[in-house]
């Protein structure tokens, strides 16, 4: 489903959306990339994105630290994981949709 022009009715382009399901599946928004829920995921992505660029901050002052315990770099880790994970579906995301709009896959 992700990065088809159309939805299940051919009502819009379908947009992997910025969080989960509960049970950990993906979300979708159906539309022309106006409403409500675009301009929310939109505002997450940014959010998501700027906290990357922030935890690696983090990161290179923590690395540079000679005295970081491995309790700190667990918990880097983990932070980097998860900000991984959010910066990838992003990066999806975007590519489906610039896919849409240009026809083209990824080079």
């Amino acid at each position: 489903m992700t990065g088809q022009a159309g939805g299940a009715d051919g009502c819009g382009a379908v947009r992997l959306l910025p969080w989960s399901r509960a049970d950990g599946g993906p979300c979708y928004a159906i539309g022309d990339g106006t409403g409500h829920v675009s301009r929310m995921a939109d505002g997450i992505e940014s959010i998501q994105l700027g906290m990357a660029e922030d935890l690696l901050g983090h990161a290179d002052a923590l690395l540079a630290d000679r005295r970081v315990t491995g309790s700190e770099l667990h918990f880097l880790d983990s932070r980097l994981t998860e900000s991984l994970r959010d910066v990838k579906r992003v990066a999806e995301s975007r590519g489906a949709r610039l896919t849409q709009l240009t026809g083209q896959g990824p080079r």
